[in-house]
């Protein structure tokens, strides 16, 4: 299964936007019912996130983010996109109970505060879970963090939190200045170095930087490339061990990562 590399936002009180983010490029556009509507008009929001998702064609991914299931509104999103939506984005998520409701569609849980953060791995290891993402603006504010370094850390929990329990890789959070295309392509570099993968965007035009921070170099293609060559040699010849040309032995983890960085590479290719 390929990996979403991009993930665009789009209001849910913003219907006339939904067909325009479906077109963008984003691998997964997600109706947004919380954080951008304002609470007059979030009934709203979800009956438009329902309509369109009753009738949407086939072809894309579409999640809902629902408001926080601690209040009602939430649950009652729930109840009307669960069965809908390929992903519910479940907010300010604490604690693994909070995830018991969910039903119909898989939930992602976004890790909002340090409780979240203290519970990750029991989070991440929910059965209802596909995913797990941090929300850094809310978890910055809460904790005064101005340190990039301090907030380093604590992606590499979640990541830590994810990978044990066996999801995917965990996506960025949004980089709030759709001007700023040099640093969201230096944010995404580094975030990439810490073992992130991938990024959420609240402007369309955010969706090919993302898309190029996150594409393999020629280098590490060719790489990539030479040992599947290699795995596949001794696939066929029935070793157990793949030697590559200079010399050195890989092991299974490394060359699933290779074929990983081959379809990304491909599947990137194009990207700006």
């Amino acid at each position: 299964m390929n990996l979403p590399v991009t993930w665009l936002y789009v209001p849910g009180d913003r219907p006339e936007r939904f067909a325009k983010a479906a077109a963008s490029g984003a691998d997964v556009v997600i109706i947004d019912l919380e954080d951008a509507v304002v609470p007059a008009r979030k009934d709203e929001a979800r009956a438009n996130a329902v309509a369109y998702l009753r009738e949407r064609p086939a072809g894309g991914t579409v999640h809902v983010r629902i408001n926080d299931l601690a209040g009602g509104r939430g649950r009652a999103d729930l109840e009307a996109v669960g069965d809908l939506a390929d992903g519910v984005r479940v907010p300010k998520v604490e604690s693994p109970e909070t995830l018991d409701a969910v039903r119909g569609a898989p939930a992602y849980a976004l890790l909002e505060s340090a409780a979240g953060i203290l519970a990750a791995r029991e989070i991440a290891a929910h059965p209802h879970v596909a995913g797990v993402a941090l929300g850094e603006q809310d978890l910055a504010a809460e904790l005064a963090i101005t340190d990039e370094g301090a907030m380093n850390q604590l992606r590499v929990q979640v990541v830590l939190a994810a990978a044990a329990a066996g999801l995917p890789p965990v996506p960025m959070s949004v980089h709030p200045n759709v001007k700023d295309e040099e640093g969201l392509l230096a944010s995404c570099r580094a975030g990439r170095a810490l073992g992130l993968f991938g990024r959420t965007a609240i402007h369309p035009r955010q969706i090919p930087v993302i898309r190029r921070a996150f594409r393999p170099t020629e280098e590490e293609a060719a790489r990539a490339a030479e040992i599947v060559v290699a795995a596949e040699a001794a696939e066929r010849a029935g070793a157990g061990a793949v030697a590559l040309p200079d010399g050195r032995f890989v092991d299974a983890p490394v060359v699933a990562r290779a074929r990983r960085t081959v379809e990304l590479a491909h599947r990137l290719a194009s990207g700006s």
